[in-house]
């Protein structure tokens, strides 16, 4: 099978690095630089940055201090948070960023459209945030989860597609910070209806999970937060990542 990509996703708050639960109570978990420098050492494939609140707090990325995570960084990252037009995207291109994530301003199309035409689909991700619906079925949401998007999430994915995103992040806000496991329908209900990548997002706990997502889901790769910055029971903080030969051993087939 093709290489299975597994990436850290860090949120940004303030000057700092913290961790949320389905998109609320964010805990500070320290310096993101200092992240950035121990996933070096441990040789992972790529890193997500999100700022979570510059949609909220109606501010552009915060370019200098973006600068200099992704300057310490060996490895390709992609950012999202407060992107709104494509100068701000070109900024973002011109001081290292790889990959632009869209979240919020994903209904803008002829953003997406424009971006994907500049710089190439492959450099241009969506991340959907989703939530379950109580009577079965899934909401497409926006700034952080408190903004409800009308249409199924079918019809967005197709419309975001065909304006040229690359690839797709489908965020469960559900099972977000949980430990309990990706949402397999949700992941499965869209990697099988597109030909992008689909990135499973939202409740990994263990390898187990990153597996299921893959072979159950459908997921073409899988990115976690608290996995990869929590270690035990009691939470502690510690950033760490499987070896290289404990990721071969996840995805081998079944």
């Amino acid at each position: 099978m093709n290489m299975i990509r597994v990436i850290p996703t860090l949120l940004l708050k303030g000057e700092g690095l913290v961790k949320t639960k389905k998109f609320k109570d964010p805990v500070y978990i320290g310096d993101p630089i200092n992240a950035v420098r121990i996933f070096n050492e441990k040789e992972v494939d790529e890193l997500v940055l999100l700022d979570i609140t510059a949609t909220q707090e109606k501010r552009e990325p915060k370019y200098e201090w973006i600068k200099s995570i992704v300057s310490e960084s060996f490895m390709p990252i992609g950012y999202g948070g407060g992107i709104k037009n494509v100068d701000q995207a070109k900024k973002l291109f011109d001081i290292g960023v790889e990959k632009i994530i869209i979240n919020s301003a994903i209904t803008d199309l002829n953003l997406i459209s424009s971006l994907a035409n500049i710089y190439g689909s492959q450099s241009i991700v969506t991340c959907l945030d989703v939530r379950k619906q109580f009577f079965g079925g899934y909401t497409l949401c926006t700034h952080s989860g408190t903004n409800k998007i009308n249409g199924s999430i079918e019809e967005w994915v197709k419309k975001i597609i065909n304006a040229g995103v690359g690839e797709l992040i489908i965020q469960s806000i559900d099972r977000e910070g949980t430990r309990q496991g990706y949402d397999i329908e949700l992941i499965k209900k869209v990697s099988q209806s597109v030909k992008v990548p689909v990135v499973a997002s939202g409740g990994a706990g263990n390898l187990e999970h990153l597996r299921e997502a893959v072979f159950q889901g459908k997921a073409s790769s899988v990115t976690a937060g608290s996995l990869f910055v929590f270690k035990g029971k009691h939470q502690a903080v510690l950033i760490n990542y499987p070896t290289q030969q404990e990721l071969k051993a996840t995805f081998e087939n079944q």
